[in-house]
């Protein structure tokens, strides 16, 4: 917690291949904490992207400081589970902000066909949008006292945007396995937008096992078998603004097997 007793928040944001997405979304965090007041740092966990990803990061921490902006790199990619695990042996905040560096979580619809200023432009209107879904997240945390905030694309106005329906019918389903076989208490156990006490996903990290994109499905579901809260928001999730998804055959499978692992353990 940052000094007064004022709570401060780590963003731990994974990256690979990223080198478009960075900047925007570092620049949308710090506006959208620099208009709240609230304290932050972003910590920017690279898993060796051959893209340039890494330099760009040295760029951000040289413009906003080493103290909002902590560059957190590892060698090559060893899963989304274990990026978080190292990027809170960093984190100072008492409230630890988990999500994709991609922008899916921060516009609520793709401008097609728009230039790079032109997106900037789109970003900065938005701002107070932006801010009102942060800002609701930690308004549910205070309002529930919850231990977990999780966001959810399948609850109330939450939704999905931007994904063909091949992309729609495979988050629906491993939503739907999840339910059915761990009956989590969760709407959206599959979603990486998230805010977390941070000596519980401290406490939930020690029991986790999973290194892929299996660990946020685990995180709620210990968080359950541990007796902690869980409150939910609705999000627009939309399709990301640059790059392509690290979402193939080889994850779909692990997914699976993470959720056999899960069924059979809990």
């Amino acid at each position: 917690m940052a000094a007064g007793g004022a709570d401060k928040f780590s963003v731990l944001l994974p990256t690979y291949n990223e080198r478009e997405n960075l900047p925007l979304v570092v620049w949308l965090l710090a506006r959208t904490f620099q208009e709240s007041g609230n304290n932050f740092e972003i910590i920017i966990i690279d898993d060796g992207s051959p893209d340039g990803t890494q330099e760009i990061a040295e760029q951000l921490e040289k413009i906003y400081g080493s103290d909002k902006i902590l560059l957190r790199p590892r060698a090559r990619k060893l899963g989304l589970g274990t990026a978080y695990i190292h990027g809170m042996k960093h984190a100072t905040g008492n409230f630890i902000v988990i999500m994709d560096a991609d922008l899916s979580h921060h516009v609520n619809f793709v401008l097609s066909d728009c230039s790079y200023f032109e997106i900037l432009y789109y970003l900065h209107a938005n701002i107070r949008s932006v801010f009102l879904m942060k800002s609701t997240t930690y308004r549910k945390q205070k309002e529930g006292n919850f231990d977990i905030v999780s966001g959810t694309r399948y609850k109330g106005n939450g939704g999905v945007y931007g994904w063909d329906l091949k992309r729609k019918l495979i988050s629906r389903g491993a939503n739907f396995l999840t339910q059915v076989l761990l009956r989590p208490g969760a709407s959206d156990l599959t979603g990486s937008f998230r805010l977390y006490r941070k000596e519980v996903l401290q406490k939930l990290m020690e029991k986790c096992v999973s290194k892929g994109y299996v660990f946020q499905m685990e995180m709620i579901v210990r968080a359950r078998q541990l007796g902690y809260t869980i409150g939910e928001v609705p999000i627009s999730f939309v399709d990301r603004v640059y790059g392509e998804s690290k979402l193939g055959g080889n994850e779909i499978v692990s997914f699976l097997k993470g959720l056999l692992t899960l069924f059979a353990t809990t």
